[in-house]
């Protein structure tokens, strides 16, 4: 079985897509391998991702704000981490793949002191991570293989736990 491509996609591709995608890859054993795009992206990434990823003991080298008009393969799954609640348009990704949507707030658009700021990005990433270890527990390969509906329940399920 071929390791599962996931595709994190948001807007600007600098704050939550880019937090799931390195802790995806730093906690999956290589069972899976996730990448990140906006369908507009911010052409940077934020420094407080950067920061929190470091903080978190993940490597940062590389990292960019990437559009998915650059990627190179089509994923197997797309999942959305924009917050359509909030009102943030969340862009649709045509290609053939499985798709789930796993709505975080956007913490680069957070205001306050600095430390409401921090909070706002521990929070995302506190949800994702939450949401990214649900995910590992899964036969993901063999589901996408066999059973995708029951891999989109899940992964559906999934979108809607909140941080631990």
């Amino acid at each position: 079985m071929k390791t599962p491509e996931i595709l994190f996609l948001c807007t600007g591709n600098s704050c939550r897509s880019i937090l799931a995608e390195v802790t995806l890859n730093g906690l999956a054993d290589a069972r899976l391998h996730a990448t990140s795009a906006g369908s507009h992206p911010a052409g940077y990434v934020h420094p407080r991702s950067i920061q929190l990823l470091q903080q978190e003991g993940f490597a940062t080298e590389g990292l960019r704000s990437k559009s998915w008009d650059d990627l190179q393969s089509t994923p197997d799954i797309v999942i959305t981490v924009c917050a359509s609640a909030a009102g943030e348009a969340c862009p649709a990704y045509l290609g053939p793949a499985l798709r789930a949507h796993w709505g975080v707030d956007d913490p680069a658009k957070a205001t306050g002191t600095e430390a409401e700021i921090d909070a706002a990005f521990q929070t995302a990433y506190r949800i994702l991570r939450t949401r990214i270890e649900a995910l590992l527990k899964l036969p993901v390969a063999e589901l996408l293989e066999k059973d995708p509906a029951q891999l989109k329940q899940e992964l559906e399920r999934i979108g809607k736990l909140e941080a631990q």
